[in-house]
């Protein structure tokens, strides 16, 4: 049999997202602005001496090694879509740079929340006008990096509900599963510049009571709230990126769908495993017996109207006792 027969029958696995070079582009832009950000923050909360600036700024810090993690996350996993090392191609790397990103982030928070403590029982002078100044500008580029990602965010969420109606079985149920379709690696970079953008928001808040009301426990206080926010984003972004790296089920209701396209007449899932193996593609992988077994490719016809099964596998075997045992 020559090697060319063979190709209808081979599985592709690169399972990158629809838009991932776009993505990929965005992302350095927003490095760009926050990094530059970044470095105006952290000098100017050391001239002015607030530490809900500092916070802030090194807030910002842990965002632009996120946001590089990923994207050379972006970079690499286009790099090597193909390569044959990844069982099921590199579209999860993703979900390895938020989760790594997520650990630093943790870290981070602990170290400023402890900080603003410090601050509270050895307060500083504030240089608040400067302060402020520099505060509401790096909101301002907070918005601008939000924006950019946004709208990446957004088409890809336009794509996931024209896919939905397709699905096969789709009983207007009214859930709106997005497991399988989103990328995690850019929606975790937008919310990372939310969060900075909150942040900044915390910052200009505690620096305006210190200014007006004398209220100088606000700009530490605020760096113990901003070091929380921090905390909670990271704890969010490692659930839902180790769910994704540990194979957990990614719809429920899905799986459920797929299970009841593949019972048909005497045929029955003994065995379902699905799982995401890219933004969206997921893979499935089901055993069934029958009385009367029909070949792998009838089944997965029955799966055909789910365009975000990027990689199906059936086992058939015959039931030796008939359906009435299953």
């Amino acid at each position: 049999m020559h090697t060319d027969s063979l190709d209808p029958w081979l599985h592709p696995h690169a399972f990158l997202g629809a838009n991932h070079a776009r993505n990929e582009r965005r992302t350095w832009i927003v490095i760009g602005l926050t990094a530059a950000m970044m470095v105006g923050e952290i000098i100017a909360g050391l001239l002015f001496g607030s530490m809900a600036l500092l916070a802030d700024g090194f807030h910002m810090a842990t965002h632009a090694g996120a946001l590089t993690i990923a994207a050379f996350a972006y970079a690499y996993a286009r790099r090597h879509a193909h390569d044959p090392r990844f069982s099921f191609g590199t579209g999860k790397l993703g979900e390895l740079a938020g989760y790594s990103s997520a650990v630093i982030l943790a870290v981070v928070a602990v170290m400023i929340a402890f900080e603003s403590i410090m601050r509270l029982t050895a307060p500083v002078s504030i240089r608040f006008d400067e302060a402020i100044g520099v505060a509401v500008l790096g909101l301002l580029v907070n918005l601008a990096s939000a924006w950019v990602l946004h709208e990446g965010g957004h088409h890809d969420d336009h794509e996931h509900e024209h896919d939905h109606e397709h699905e096969p079985g789709h009983e207007g149920h009214g859930h709106a599963h997005g497991h399988g379709h989103q990328d995690h690696n850019l929606r975790s970079a937008y919310f990372h510049v939310l969060t900075d953008a909150l942040t900044s928001v915390l910052a200009i808040v505690a620096l305006l009571a210190g200014r007006f009301y004398g209220w100088w426990w606000m700009d530490p206080l605020m760096g113990i709230v901003g070091g929380i926010v921090i905390a909670h984003w990271s704890w969010g972004l490692m659930r839902g990126a180790g769910a994704v790296l540990l194979d957990t089920v990614p719809d429920g209701h899905l799986a459920e769908r797929i299970r009841h396209a593949l019972e048909e007449g005497d045929d029955r899932v003994t065995d379902l495993h699905l799982w995401r193996v890219g933004p969206g593609h997921l893979a499935v992988v089901a055993s069934l017996v029958a009385d009367q077994p029909r070949e792998p490719d009838h089944y997965k016809a029955r799966l055909a109207g789910w365009p975000q099964l990027s990689h199906i596998t059936i086992e058939v075997q015959r039931c030796p006792h008939g359906s009435q045992a299953i």
